[in-house]
């Protein structure tokens, strides 16, 4: 793992999340994709809105942990006790998979697209 990249939450309208954690609590848009994705500035990690279309993890929230090989760590961790739940699969922006810790938490892997 590099560092946790971000914190993701699902929202069905992107726009009014956005409007909401940048008008009412403060935090920057760093970017936007539309109605898919949202990154706004969590003070040090990135606090990131998935639309319907990127949601991965079903309306739960999740921290998503940026590493250097997506398929291998899954691999690893699912030996370890996790589940994968999706993935490794190529998004728009990243490669990424799912998977729950053994108490059945979401959590997301993701590495840069080569």
């Amino acid at each position: 793992m590099t560092r946790i990249g971000n914190v993701l939450y699902g929202a069905k309208d992107v726009d009014e999340a956005v409007r909401f954690y940048r008008d009412a609590l403060g935090l920057a848009v760093k970017f936007q994709d539309g109605g898919r994705f949202a990154a706004l500035d969590g003070g040090g990690t990135t606090f990131a809105i998935a639309g319907p279309e990127e949601d991965v993890t079903g309306g739960t929230p999740a921290v998503s942990f940026k590493v250097d090989d997506v398929a291998a760590l899954a691999a690893k961790l699912t030996e370890a006790g996790a589940t994968l739940v999706r993935g490794p699969e190529e998004g728009p922006h990243e490669v990424r998979a799912v998977l729950r810790d053994p108490a059945g938490n979401p959590f997301v892997l993701y590495a840069s697209r080569k």
